[in-house]
Parts: structure tokens; C-alpha cells; sequence
């Protein structure tokens, strides 16, 4: 795999804060998350890992990262795709399985959603309903491989889908570990196009695979650069809502919106609750 020197190739023209890593930091990075794996699948008594291959850029990163953490034959990718999803994405996604030579299986999943909404016709015509069927089908086969083959799941998620719910509970979080867990959206970009990740893998546009068409920005009203921006200074940072708009030049609109997703998705970053236990 080859590194690549220059950082500022993935900086966009104006964005709101510069949260990108020198090359000694992307460097120590991706030693730390290289060891991350390696230990993790050492503790778990494990033969290797799965991951569900998408295509984007988070799942090809992790990939990259798994293999040279525990060689090819340590990592079984699954590309599942479904009408939702865009065929270029799932022919990126066997191409990065090709490129890092790692074994992988296509496993079709819309007969077996297909199987939901027939067994619950009346949940079928709502989209985010739908949608999460296919993420927690995704999360199903990644087990189902996982168990047959004394392997871990790798997940898949950064810090800005972490902070703000952007993903689908015991579905796409459905994993044993997050090796890029603790990086901004620019920041995985960066650090994949300093592994060696193919320029257009690096820009591709982010998508949760749940309907056709459907992009994170979108659905989210927000570009990744503000939304990581927002996070690092307001919600993860020090910084004021008033401070914030100053600093990074965004609105007030824009900072509510992320801080609601935060804190609505509280839930989705803790165990599941139970009542306190009655005193004795």
C-alpha cells in the first residue's frame, strides 16, 4: 500500500474548521489502529474478522486496515447488495475485495427483506421502516459468517455518525469494534487517502445504503465539513453557540440541528435501559 504525502488534497475550499492530521499524526493513527485490530481479534480468541463491504469510503478504509493489521486471509468481506443500492457502489465494493486480494461472497439481500415486508405488509410502505430492514439484514449475514468462522465483525462508523445517531440500532452499530470510530469524516478521508485508497473511493459519496437514491448529507441536511466542524468545536469542544458562529462562520439553525440529533440519539450510544434496582 502506498502513502500519500500531500494533506491537502482533501480539504474542500472553504471549510468551516481544518481538522485534518499532520502526516506524523495520520501516521501514529493508523499504527494504532492497525494494533487495535490485531489486538482485538487476539482477545477475542478469534481466527479473524468480518466486514460488510459498501463501496464508501468508511468501509474501505476499514478494510484496508484489517488486512494489514491481519493479512488477507485474515479478513472475509460480504458485499449484500439489494435494489436500494447503486450498482457502481457494489461494483467498488468487490473492487476494493479485489485490490486487497481478500476472499468475499455476494449475498443478494432482497429476497430475504423481501421476507419482512411480507411477513409485516402493513410496515412496507414506510421508507425508514424499510430501509432499517436491509441495514439489520446486513448486520445479520455479517454474525451469521462471523460465528461460522471464529471471526469478530468490524464496524464501520466515525465519530460525527457516532455523535449524532446516524446509524440504524442494532443494525449497521450491530459490531464488535469501530477501528475508525474516533475519526471525523475528514479525518478518515484524509488518513484513507494517506493508506493508499484510490482517489474516487476517497471522494465518494457518503451513503447508509437504505433507499434508492439516498445520500447522508441529504438526509441529514447538513455537509459532512459542518457537521464535523460543529461537533469538534460545540459539541466535543469547548466552544459556545454564539462562539461557534463566530468562529466557524455557521448558523444558529444549523448548530441546533445537529445538537437535536445529538441528544435525541442518546439512546443509541448507551446499553439498553432498565429501572434502578429497589433499595434494601
Amino acid at each position: 500500500m502506498t502513502q500519500a504525502s500531500d494533506t491537502s488534497v482533501l480539504l474542500s475550499e472553504s471549510p468551516p474548521l481544518d481538522l485534518r492530521l499532520s502526516v506524523e499524526e495520520l501516521e501514529r493513527t493508523r499504527e494504532r489502529i492497525v494494533s487495535f485490530i490485531e489486538s482485538t481479534v487476539a482477545d477475542a480468541g478469534a481466527d479473524g474478522a468480518v466486514l460488510g463491504l459498501s463501496g464508501g469510503i468508511d468501509s474501505t478504509l476499514t478494510a484496508y486496515l484489517a488486512v494489514e493489521a491481519l493479512g488477507k486471509d485474515g479478513l472475509h468481506g460480504l458485499t449484500m447488495p439489494s435494489e436500494v443500492n447503486d450498482p457502481e457502489t457494489m461494483s467498488d465494493a468487490e473492487r476494493v475485495a479485489d485490490e486487497l486480494d481478500v476472499e468475499y461472497d455476494v449475498v443478494e439481500i432482497q429476497p430475504i427483506a423481501e421476507q419482512f415486508f411480507d411477513a409485516y405488509p402493513g410496515g412496507a410502505d414506510d421508507r425508514m421502516a424499510t430501509g432499517n430492514v436491509f441495514v439489520r439484514t446486513r448486520a445479520v449475514l455479517n454474525y451469521f459468517v462471523a460465528n461460522a468462522e471464529n471471526r469478530i465483525v468490524l464496524g464501520t462508523g466515525n465519530r460525527a455518525e457516532a455523535a449524532t445517531g446516524y446509524f440504524t440500532k442494532f443494525g449497521d452499530q450491530a459490531v464488535d469494534c469501530n477501528p475508525i470510530g474516533n475519526l471525523y469524516k475528514m479525518q478518515v478521508r484524509q488518513l484513507a487517502a494517506h493508506v493508499g485508497v484510490p482517489h474516487d473511493l476517497v471522494m465518494q459519496e457518503p451513503t447508509a445504503g437504505m433507499w434508492a437514491g439516498q445520500t447522508d448529507e441529504e438526509e441529514m441536511g447538513v455537509d459532512y465539513d459542518t457537521l464535523d466542524a460543529i461537533l469538534a468545536a460545540h459539541v466535543d469542544g469547548p466552544l459556545s453557540k454564539s462562539a461557534t458562529i463566530r468562529e466557524l462562520g455557521v448558523t444558529e439553525g444549523q448548530i441546533d440541528a445537529v445538537v437535536d440529533r445529538y441528544e435525541a440519539s442518546a439512546h443509541k450510544r448507551s446499553m439498553p435501559p432498565a429501572p434502578e434496582p429497589l433499595d434494601h
